[in-house]
């Protein structure tokens, strides 16, 4: 089943005049910032759609796989391969609102590991993702790209049920304080959901900071960034800093807060 919210009538294809303005400092400001930020804006009523140059750039996912192993959960219970019980479930809940790492390494060894789970991840969006002998192959060591983290965000907006697809929804529009940022900077007015990820990059020691999710009236918007911000010191805070003012360039004001 493919769930899309309806375009008013008469939409036009592309962003309006103000989000175009708003694109351009967007871009600008994180041209400015340490690092390189792959970013991904779509407008799932009118297509358009705002590619960074480093969109295609392969960046470790840390905890954004999160939100695709709860998707593969879901379907697979659907279609009989697992029995999901009310631990799992718990399970899935905790690795959604605060990115808890037990979780996930839990359900991503009793479901399978990298031979169940990998195989299917393109199939919700993470054509770009690879692993490599660099780490031990789970669910945080994969390198992906912020068009992926796009893809997925839009397939669960728009490919899953009705029923799975509102309870992520949900999940990642109500996530833990300390999951508020990154998307979460659209503003309170935009509605706005995230998964996010982060963590010391082991090679180099710099911080790869991530967040995808929506914004909007009946999650119009997605967003997807994948900031590596090339920074030891602080590196957290300066990737939490430049995603979080990304999302606010774009969307803070924009619906009226």
């Amino acid at each position: 089943m493919v769930l899309t919210a309806a375009a008013p009538a008469g939409a036009k294809p592309g962003f309006d005049r103000e989000l175009q303005a708003r694109v351009s400092r967007a871009q600008a400001y994180a041209d400015s910032r340490p690092g390189e930020t792959g970013i991904v804006l779509r407008d799932r009523w009118t297509g358009a759609v705002h590619r960074s140059a480093a969109a295609g750039a392969l960046i470790w996912a840390c905890s954004t796989p999160k939100l695709a192993m709860a998707v593969d959960l879901l379907l697979r219970d659907d279609s009989g391969a697992v029995q999901l019980t009310a631990e799992d479930r718990d399970l899935i809940h905790r690795m959604l609102d605060t990115s808890d790492n037990a979780a996930a390494h839990t359900l991503w060894t009793r479901y399978g590991g990298e031979a169940e789970f990998a195989k299917r991840f393109p199939s919700y969006g993470m054509t770009d993702m690879r692993f490599t002998d660099q780490h031990p192959h789970h669910w945080g060591w994969i390198l992906t790209t912020a068009n992926d983290l796009d893809r997925l965000v839009d397939y669960v907006l728009t490919r899953l049920p009705r029923q799975h697809r509102d309870y992520i929804v949900h999940e990642l529009r109500t996530v833990a304080v300390n999951q508020r940022w990154g998307v979460w900077g659209a503003g309170s007015a935009a509605r706005p959901g995230n998964k996010n990820g982060w963590s010391d990059d082991n090679d180099d020691g710099s911080w790869i900071v991530n967040s995808a999710g929506f914004v909007g009236p009946h999650e119009r918007y997605t967003l997807a960034m994948m900031n590596n911000t090339k920074v030891i010191q602080n590196g957290f805070e300066t990737g939490q800093e430049t995603t979080t003012k990304i999302s606010g360039i774009l969307f803070k004001g924009y619906f009226g807060d």
